[in-house]
């Protein structure tokens, strides 16, 4: 199952790079977030593939919402993971796919096409890169940490003065979060990913593959679940810092 999520995503990426840094033309959806018609694309072809191959399987998705299964598994994709930075040529968005398994999110793929890059992980197995085992940074002290944020406005808007402290402690903060974040963090090139505002479709994939890292990945009440308004990942040796920081 693993291989087939890795050999739809990079399918998906191959959709998305069809469109990318060709002017395409975006559209605002009722939450007044953009999608293209490379958004659209890619997720029609994954859930195609996803029905072929497991049909009885349920399917959650950004652009064309839930449809039931009864297998108990539940894949939960989002085409485009960082759509404004698709929109404005900017390599830093993904190709999101996660199944979650009788509840537990079990398996996650993020695929990079702009940067040629593929992370996945599923339970028990660890967290790859490119093919190569990958682990998170044993840093220790937010003051010799890599920080990375989302938006500065999305902050602003929904955790007004939360990473203040943090932000000012760190060694150095760097924003173009999204899911590439969340793989540098997996991969050990940053220590802490921070983001005031999440879906399931964006945090599926993720949370297994910063654990399977080792690192965690929670909401900012420090549960480890997909299903929270917001996300923060950690190489696990700074979360308790981070989360007194942020409470």
């Amino acid at each position: 199952m693993l291989d087939f999520a890795v050999e739809a995503a990079w399918q998906a990426g191959r959709v998305t790079l069809g469109h990318f840094q060709t002017g395409v033309v975006v559209e605002m959806k009722a939450d007044d977030s953009p999608v293209t018609v490379a958004d659209r694309n890619a997720e029609t072809l994954l859930r195609e593939m996803i029905k072929s191959r497991y049909p009885d399987d349920g399917i959650i998705g950004e652009e064309h919402g839930e449809e039931e299964g009864s297998s108990g598994r539940k894949w939960i994709i989002d085409p485009i993971d960082g759509t404004k930075a698709f929109v404005a040529g900017v390599p830093l968005y993904g190709n999101l796919i996660g199944v979650e398994i009788d509840g537990e999110a079990t398996i996650g793929v993020v695929n990079l096409p702009g940067l040629n890059e593929m992370t996945y992980a599923a339970k028990g197995l660890g967290c790859w890169w490119n093919g190569k085992r990958c682990q998170v940074s044993n840093t220790d002290r937010i003051e010799d940490a890599l920080v990375i944020v989302t938006e500065h406005k999305s902050f602003a808007k929904h955790k007004p003065g939360k990473v203040d402290e943090l932000i000012e402690r760190a060694r150095l903060v760097r924003g173009w979060g999204d899911c590439y974040g969340y793989v540098m963090v997996a991969t050990g090139r940053a220590d802490v990913m921070l983001d005031p505002i999440m879906a399931v479709w964006d945090s599926a994939a993720l949370q297994p593959i910063v654990e399977e890292a080792g690192g965690t990945f929670t909401d900012w009440k420090g549960s480890a679940t997909i299903w929270g308004e917001e996300a923060v990942a950690t190489n696990g040796v700074l979360f308790d810092d981070v989360m007194a920081s942020i409470g």
